[in-house]
C-alpha cells in the first residue's frame, strides 16, 4: 500500500497528514490504486456558486495575461489525461508534471482561477498511520484545475472539500473534520456489502450499493436482537442441504415504517453467492431476499445502540437529509457491526441509514 504524499502544486485546507492510499470503490476489497475521477469539463460562467466566494484561490500569473480571442485548448485530450493521471496523485508513480505550467511564477490572490478549467469529484480514503488502530480518514470533494490557455497546460488546481465550508488554506473547521474521524472503532475482518462512497459531508455519508442478498426474519424492534437465533441458523447449517455459509457483517436490523412496528432482522450472504442456488431455509419464518442496492445515506455512531439512542440517530439523519435537500424514503436500517458481548461499547461500530429517493453530484 503505498505512502500518501501530497503534491506541493496542489492547494488543500489543511496541511498533509501521513498514511496510506487505497481505492475506495468498494468497502471490504481494497485496490492498490485509486478510482478514475468524475471529471466535467466547465467555463467560467458555469462555476459552482461556492467557488465565487473562494477567499484565498491558488493561481499563476499567465492566467492574469490577455486571453487569445481563439485559444486552442484540447479540452478532451486534457480530460483523458486526467482520468490516467489523478489516480497516481498518491502512489509511488506520482503525476505527469510535464502537463502543467512550470513557467509562471506561484501567487496567492483574491479571487477565483481563469475562464477555462475542468472540474473533477474525487472520493478518498486514507489510513492514518500513526495511531495504532490506523484509523480511516474518508474525505470527497471537487477539484478545479485551471487551464492556460496559451500552451494548454494546468496552471492552477483549487480543492474544496465538501465536509466543511471554509475551504481556506489552512482552516481550523478542517482540522477539526480530520481530528473526529480519528476515533476508535472496531470493525470486523469479514465481508460486506459492497458500496461506493459518493459523498462525505459533515453529518453523513452518501453511498451507492451493489445488489446484495440477506436472509433474513421478522423481529420486534429495531435494536432489538428476536429472530437472530434463526436466520444465524441458515448460515450454520439449519438449511436444506446443511451447508455452512462463511459470516458477514453487518447484521441489519430494518424498519419499514415510522413507527418502527414493522421490522425485519437481516444477516447479508456472501457475494459470490447467487439467490437461485442457496439452500433453502429449514424455518417456514426464515426467507431469502434479494436486495437491489441504491443510494443511502449513512451516519456513523459508537456505543450500545439502544431504542432511543437508535431512533434519535435516525431523526438527526433524517432532519440533516431533508436540510440538504435531499429526499429520504421511509423507514430505515440499522447496521450493527461487532459481537456486544465480545467489544467493548465505545469501539463499537453502528449505523443508521437510511435509502434516497434520488441523488445527483451536479
Amino acid at each position: 500500500m503505498a505512502t500518501a504524499h501530497f503534491s506541493t502544486q496542489i492547494l488543500r485546507p489543511i496541511p498533509p497528514v501521513c498514511g496510506s492510499f487505497r481505492r475506495v470503490t468498494t468497502t471490504g476489497l481494497p485496490s492498490t490504486s485509486p478510482s478514475p475521477p468524475t471529471i466535467i469539463f466547465k467555463t467560467r460562467k458555469e462555476l459552482n456558486p461556492r467557488i465565487q466566494k473562494l477567499k484565498w484561490a491558488r493561481k499563476l500569473s499567465l492566467v492574469e495575461q490577455s486571453i487569445p480571442p481563439k485559444p486552442t485548448v484540447d479540452v478532451e485530450g486534457l480530460v483523458s489525461f486526467l482520468y490516467d493521471d489523478l489516480p497516481h496523485l498518491f502512489d509511488d508513480r506520482g503525476i505527469d508534471r510535464t502537463a502543467y505550467d512550470e513557467q509562471a511564477s506561484v501567487s496567492i490572490a483574491l479571487g477565483q482561477a481563469g475562464p477555462y478549467e475542468i472540474t473533477t469529484r474525487w472520493t478518498m480514503v486514507m489510513k492514518f498511520m500513526l495511531l495504532p488502530w490506523k484509523p480511516e480518514l474518508v474525505f470527497t470533494g471537487t477539484s478545479v484545475m485551471g487551464i492556460n490557455p496559451n500552451n494548454g497546460k494546468f496552471c492552477s488546481h483549487v480543492d474544496f472539500w465538501d465536509s466543511i465550508e471554509n475551504n481556506e488554506y489552512f482552516s481550523l473547521e478542517g482540522l477539526w473534520d480530520v481530528f473526529r474521524q480519528l476515533r476508535i472503532y472496531k470493525t470486523p475482518v469479514l465481508e460486506t456489502p459492497r458500496y461506493q462512497i459518493l459523498k462525505r459531508t459533515a453529518n453523513y455519508e452518501v453511498r451507492k450499493y451493489a445488489p446484495f442478498i440477506v436472509v433474513e426474519t421478522n423481529g420486534d424492534k429495531l435494536a432489538g436482537s428476536s429472530g437472530f437465533n434463526d436466520v444465524a441458523g441458515y448460515i450454520f447449517g439449519k438449511n436444506s442441504t446443511a451447508e455452512k455459509i462463511p459470516m458477514t457483517t453487518p447484521v441489519f436490523t430494518q424498519a419499514l415504517d415510522p413507527e418502527s412496528s414493522d421490522v425485519s432482522i437481516q444477516i447479508v450472504l456472501p457475494l459470490e453467492k447467487d439467490i437461485s442456488c442457496l439452500p433453502d431455509p429449514s424455518q417456514e419464518t426464515v426467507s431469502l431476499r434479494k436486495v437491489e442496492g441504491g443510494i443511502a445515506a449513512a451516519l456513523k455512531f459508537s456505543g450500545k445502540p439502544t431504542d432511543d439512542v437508535v431512533r434519535e440517530k435516525q431523526k438527526a439523519l433524517r432532519s440533516s437529509l431533508i436540510k440538504d435537500g435531499l429526499k429520504p424514503k421511509v423507514g430505515c436500517l440499522l447496521a450493527r457491526y461487532n459481537d456486544p458481548g465480545r467489544t467493548w461499547s465505545f469501539t463499537m461500530r453502528n449505523e443508521v441509514l437510511i435509502w434516497l429517493e434520488e441523488f445527483s453530484l451536479d
